[in-house]
């Protein structure tokens, strides 16, 4: 998945948008009314940019083309604000609000790959299920084998409740998200926030939406494999406990 920040040299914040590209690769703004240029990042990282970041970044952005090679590599190096499709995109426009974790977000990336793989035209709850387990860190993932669970059981599984994709049909490069899926994710997200604790929405506030979405093909996969309330609740204790342990 790929963050695009357009950078604006006449002080204001950062401003988020959603572009595709597949590199850190500077580009010229669409109109020259816009002060500044594009910043497409691909990174991990979870960050924000001041307003004097910005002004930062965006001076090297400008005069990188005309710096000596090994300085204009050093000056490669820029934070982005990491955040997942919401429904309420005012949430995501405030820097106030819970942030995703990076395996969170390299989970939705992982999610997204899965259901191309699976040649799928969306990205829904069971794609999530798998985006985590192929992330395979964070300590949802590690419940989930423990339990039993493995990527090649929730495909499996996945194909049964939905079926097998037309052979021939070429999934879009970021498949869009399905109904319940954006669901899943406005519920960690909203859970975090209504919790009032310190710390990022993680993978098991994914799983634990995922869940919470009855009906679904990710909460039926779920259920088929064995989980249910009481290790929802597990999960649940164990993310109280470690609200303070960044990335979990």
């Amino acid at each position: 998945m790929d963050i695009a920040i357009g950078l604006q040299h006449c002080g204001l914040a950062a401003t988020h948008l959603s572009i595709p590209s597949s590199a850190l690769v500077p580009s010229r703004a669409s109109s020259p009314a816009h002060c500044g240029q594009l910043l497409v990042v691909r990174t991990l990282k979870s960050a924000c940019l001041s307003r004097e970041e910005a002004r930062d970044a965006t001076w090297r952005l400008l005069f990188l083309p005309f710096l000596p090679g090994a300085q204009r590599r050093r000056q490669r190096q820029y934070c982005a604000y990491m955040t997942l499709p919401s429904a309420n995109p005012e949430r995501v426009a405030s820097l106030s609000g819970p942030k995703w974790s990076s395996r969170a977000i390299k989970a939705f990336t992982m999610a997204e790959l899965e259901a191309r793989k699976l040649k799928y035209p969306t990205t829904g709850t069971e794609s999530l299920l798998m985006g985590i387990l192929t992330e395979g860190t964070s300590h949802a993932a590690r419940y989930l084998r423990a339990n039993g669970f493995t990527l090649f059981g929730v495909r499996d599984e996945a194909v049964k409740i939905l079926g097998k994709a037309d052979m021939y049909f070429f999934s879009p490069e970021h498949p869009p998200i399905t109904e319940p899926a954006q669901m899943a994710l406005d519920w960690a997200v909203e859970q975090k926030r209504n919790s009032g604790e310190d710390g990022e929405v993680n993978s098991i506030h994914l799983v634990l939406g995922i869940w919470a979405q009855k009906g679904s093909a990710g909460q039926q996969i779920l259920s088929n494999l064995g989980f249910d309330d009481e290790k929802a609740k597990e999960l649940e204790a164990f993310m109280k406990k470690s609200v303070s342990v960044p990335g979990i």
